[in-house]
């Protein structure tokens, strides 16, 4: 099945929070939410993505919970997920699971009261042989408890380092196939994101493309 080509109405502006779960420099991660804050910005209108940087976040110790308020770095990311209209998540898989970095910022802004639930969200990861698909599981389940409501296709689990390379030295996705699934997963996201919000959704025509994102 093709991703939706739903469009967001004339005016609305999604913004997508964007958190890399690896903090290395070059990350292929990191690099896949470059990839998509340019797709968004070429050809899919009225939605923007957002790298929310989580490397300066503490380790989740409610000890540094005072009087009801959290240190500034907690504060500040949790703001921006609280001001997001989606998700949209990207990690490695780190022995057969999450990332450290990224269950640590879910904890964060979980901490109550819950900043990510009843909005959509996405899931794709670069890494080795799996691609990262356990990891994407465990975050799927995760985000039960969370009330992200995830889209189920399309699933992209990038195996980075395996021929033809999928990134470049600096971690910039260079792969035309890879960046045409995560086009159709950001059209997935967006039409799931207006449906939660309420919102009209405009289907292109002409194209046979009309199925209607698939949600846990």
């Amino acid at each position: 099945m093709e991703a939706s080509t739903a469009q967001a109405p004339a005016g609305t502006v999604l913004r997508v929070a964007a958190i890399s779960g690896s903090l290395r420099r070059a990350s292929a991660n990191t690099g896949l939410i470059r990839a998509a804050a340019q797709i968004c910005k070429e050809s899919i209108p009225g939605m923007q993505v957002h790298h929310v940087d989580i490397s300066e976040l503490p380790l989740l110790n409610t000890d540094l919970e005072v009087d009801g308020g959290f240190p500034p770095a907690v504060e500040a990311f949790r703001a921006k997920v609280r001001d997001a209209d989606c998700f949209l998540f990207a990690s490695p898989e780190y022995n057969y699971s999450i990332s450290g970095p990224l269950k640590n910022a879910l904890d964060w802004g979980s901490r109550p009261p819950n900043c990510w639930g009843d909005r959509a969200g996405a899931i794709l990861s670069a890494s080795g042989g799996s691609g990262g698909s356990r990891s994407q599981y465990h975050i799927r389940q995760v985000g039960v408890f969370l009330d992200i409501h995830f889209i189920n296709k399309p699933e992209i689990f990038t195996k980075a380092h395996v021929a033809p390379n999928k990134f470049d030295d600096d971690g910039n996705l260079i792969d035309p196939e890879t960046k045409e699934m995560l086009r159709k997963m950001l059209l997935s996201l967006q039409a799931l994101a207006l449906r939660l919000q309420g919102k009209p959704v405009n289907s292109a025509q002409g194209n046979g493309e009309t199925m209607l994102p698939f949600i846990s």
